[in-house]
């Protein structure tokens, strides 16, 4: 009763929210809705209580800002070489006055919308994470006897992001949904694979009268398997990736800048130098190399709990 009195707290408390204000670019955010058909299941799997439009608009909204600053630092770093431009080479000058304007903008608003993929994938590593042992705890507890219902109830609480799945099935049994159908709807908002083969298995099991607690053995001995093979398999291209990371992420980009130096240097008899704003855009490289090293490797690492 008191999980069904928390989702019908939460369906009243989500029909009488008010209306979420709009910016003043919603107008931009209608234009750009149709291009994004699948954003509204992304924003599903991501668990994002927001509508597409509504995520649209604090997209867009959030980008004009972001690039009007970076635009900003852009002018600021070549304000020496626009008057030159200007007065030497108009086409370098129009590349250098309009490339911010042109460029910046949409790869902020790209990268914003990358926000529900990267909450996508947090999330189903955090349900990958505990899933073996929380659905061993409600296979211990089918073979001691306790209803299903009352196994998805106390697996509620103590598994973490797996647990909230269990409660949204609870919930939606309480309400008077059959219990296989709440099970295929709480799947079909899951993004983990291994979340949705053993809800699918239970599933399956009920609507054919088989035994749930042997066949949710099964599917567990096999993710578990899954998971040890996953953790071999990184762990042998872990070794290769951090050779690429320490050539191309530390080696190369220190060293090639110095011997870059001293090359030039002495081919132009001492009168060569890289530029402050060549400086900054071989930093900004180097430092987005690293940021691309170190995100794969953290992005590709298997994190269960064994």
């Amino acid at each position: 009763m008191r999980a069904g009195a928390v989702a019908i707290s939460a369906l009243s408390s989500s029909a009488a929210a008010p209306p979420k204000k709009k910016s003043p670019l919603f107008f931009i955010a209608e234009l750009l809705a149709p291009r994004f058909p699948d954003l509204r299941q992304k924003l599903r799997l991501a668990d994002m209580k927001s509508e597409p439009i509504e995520y649209l608009d604090r997209t867009v909204f959030s980008s004009v800002f972001i690039s009007v600053a970076l635009i900003i630092v852009s002018y600021l770093l070549l304000k020496d070489q626009i008057p030159a431009y200007l007065a030497g080479n108009l086409s370098l000058f129009l590349i250098t006055v309009l490339g911010p304007i042109i460029i910046i903008p949409p790869i902020v608003f790209g990268y914003l919308m990358l926000y529900p993929d990267a909450a996508i994938m947090r999330r189903q590593k955090e349900i990958d994470y505990e899933i073996v042992f929380a659905c061993r705890h409600i296979a211990i507890a089918l073979k001691s006897g306790m209803p299903l219902f009352d196994s998805f109830v106390g697996a509620s609480s103590g598994y973490g992001v797996v647990s909230k799945e269990f409660a949204k099935i609870a919930d939606k049994v309480v309400l008077g949904v059959p219990a296989a159908q709440a099970i295929r709807e709480t799947t079909q908002d899951n993004p983990s694979r291994y979340f949705t083969r053993v809800m699918m298995q239970i599933a399956n099991s009920l609507s054919s009268g088989a035994d749930v607690g042997g066949s949710l053995d099964s599917v567990l001995d096999q993710i578990s398997k899954e998971q040890m093979i996953s953790l071999r398999e990184y762990s042998q291209k872990l070794t290769p990736v951090v050779m690429f990371y320490m050539v191309f992420g530390i080696i190369v980009p220190s060293l090639g800048v110095v011997l870059a130096t001293v090359i030039f240097s002495a081919l132009s008899g001492g009168s060569f130098g890289f530029s402050r704003v060549v400086l900054v855009l071989v930093f900004l490289l180097i430092a987005v190399i690293q940021f691309l090293f170190l995100g794969y490797i953290d992005s590709s690492r298997p994190k269960y709990l064994i």
